[in-house]
């Protein structure tokens, strides 16, 4: 009796056993297709959302100029004064990239860190600093550095002076020193001494008349608000257009973060990482479609400028490429400064309606690719990546192409809408992965087991080989008490049977 009853407490203990085992399998098998598929799609999705009809944009004036056709397309206001606070910075940086050498070294005056308020936003540079010009581009554009601006100004009169003396040859803007010694009636060496922000004042106004602004006079690089300093929302856009035919430009509007070097005054490299203003920049897929739900057809968000002060509101102009390749320069001025928090609304509404009726005057495609085919990057040149090719719009567009394959496809739109093909025809980028699977989807080192590997699954394992280990000994475990709790059951059923079978030997009567 007690060993029958030591027999079945070992199976009901083997039975609970394998039922607690059986239960995290269960679980395994649930969250192991979860855990794999988390390596490849977000656990959170973005909701779908609805801009702003572009009638309920609370601004002072907007304007969509569409460079391609030298005309503006769109607008409201469009030629009205307003302040452009900080977006006057698409003058300084375009003057100070015509004349400077982005390569070359410049130190922070005195004068140029008394010229700054104690409320503008700024790069922090300090008095005899020694910094690259490259990098006060980033610190004017990213943080829109006030400190930078009025750096960069007199850097760039300095290099006007030197390059384009009083009788020398004239500059990109037509004039050498003698224009700014004749306006200011003081002397080279006073001008550069005492009074270079004035004299670069008076280069933007001369740049902006060169352009044919109609509507504009700037007294600082900067932005920060005069009553004397102003301009329209038509000038803002064609100041932007001018100054993206300079590639650096682009460059700089488009990166959303920047990490400094070391100078002499900050030792350490990164002692400072700058995010861009423009919230825009990085998610761009808002200006797809309109309220009413219509395709815009943009393309590429190349990226723009803001500009905020309590008097001027806030603002932005930016720079985008719609699907028929038209260049479109879209500047939303006066948001009330009570309704900051609209700005990005606001842009993006501007942007997605003047990209739509861009598409509707010209419907045809030019540019293939989507917002993610163009969106930059902030790598360095020796470690950008193969396979994210930047392909800059105005270099993609198709111009009557012929048919050069058996299909009749044009091969050079294929080349541009599939870059990773024109790097490696065979193959196809698997975002996520370790490298590049076959388009045939066989994977040369899985054999047999390549459909497995390819499974998520099978990411899973790849990803994870240690606890992937770790349940494949569990599932092992479980199987082999299964298969003892069914070879021990079918023992103790035979035993009962042949218990109740057996006949008992006659001893005859027990009185």
């Amino acid at each position: 009796m007690k060993s029958n009853k030591r027999y079945n407490l070992g199976l009901k203990s083997i039975a609970r056993l394998a039922a607690v085992l059986l239960c995290a399998f269960i679980v395994a098998a649930q969250i192991i297709p979860t855990i794999a598929g988390s390596q490849v799609d977000a656990a959170v999705d973005q909701p779908n959302i609805t801009i702003t009809p572009i009638d309920d944009i609370n601004c002072a004036s907007y304007c969509v100029y569409d460079k391609t056709e030298d005309r503006i397309i769109m607008g409201r206001q469009a030629h009205d004064r307003i302040y452009p606070a900080s977006m006057t910075k698409l003058m300084t940086i375009q003057l100070a990239m015509d004349y400077l050498d982005p390569d070359d070294y410049t130190t922070v005056s005195q004068n140029a860190i008394d010229n700054v308020t104690s409320d503008s936003t700024l790069m922090y540079l300090i008095v005899g600093e020694e910094i690259k010009i490259s990098e006060l581009y980033y610190g004017l554009m990213l943080p829109s550095g006030n400190d930078a601006a009025n750096v960069l100004a007199e850097a760039t009169i300095h290099a006007l002076f030197e390059l384009y003396p009083e009788g020398g040859d004239v500059g990109p803007d037509g004039v050498n020193a003698t224009y700014f010694v004749n306006e200011l009636g003081v002397s080279s060496e006073e001008i550069l001494t005492d009074y270079p922000l004035s004299a670069f004042s008076l280069l933007m106004n001369l740049r902006a008349t060169n352009l044919g602004c109609t509507g504009s006079h700037f007294v600082n690089p900067h932005g920060l608000h005069s009553d004397n300093h102003y301009t329209t929302a038509s000038d803002l856009c064609i100041i932007m257009a001018h100054a993206a035919e300079n590639p650096d430009f682009c460059t700089v509007i488009s990166s959303p973060t920047h990490v400094f070097q070391a100078t002499n005054m900050h030792t350490s490299d990164a002692w400072s990482t700058v995010r861009n203003t423009n919230q825009l920049l990085t998610d761009p897929w808002m200006a797809s479609y309109t309220a009413e739900g219509e395709a815009t057809h943009i393309t590429a968000f190349i990226g723009g400028k803001t500009g905020t002060t309590s008097t001027a509101g806030t603002g932005m102009t930016t720079y985008s490429v719609n699907e028929n390749g038209h260049e479109l320069f879209i500047a939303v001025c006066g948001i009330p400064y009570a309704e900051y928090s609209n700005q990005t609304r606001y842009v993006t509404s501007a942007v997605a309606y003047g990209n739509y009726q861009c598409w509707q005057n010209d419907p045809v495609s030019r540019l293939p690719g989507t917002l993610g085919d163009y969106q930059r990057f902030n790598w360095t040149a020796e470690a950008r990546p193969v396979l994210d090719t930047v392909i800059v719009p105005g270099d993609a567009i198709i111009e009557e192409p012929e048919p050069t394959n058996e299909s009749g496809a044009f091969q050079e739109e294929l080349d541009v809408a599939n870059p990773t093909e024109a790097l490696n025809p065979e193959a196809e980028v698997i975002i996520g992965g370790d490298g590049i699977i076959p388009a045939d989807g066989e994977n040369p080192d899985g054999g047999f087991l390549a459909p497995l590997m390819n499974s998520e699954v099978g990411r899973f394992v790849q990803l994870n080989p240690g606890v992937s280990v770790l349940i494949l000994v569990l599932i092992l475990i479980i199987i082999v008490l299964v298969i003892i709790l069914i070879a021990r059951s079918f023992q103790y059923s035979n035993h009962r049977r042949g218990g109740r079978n057996k006949v008992r030997e006659y001893r005859g009567p027990t009185f």
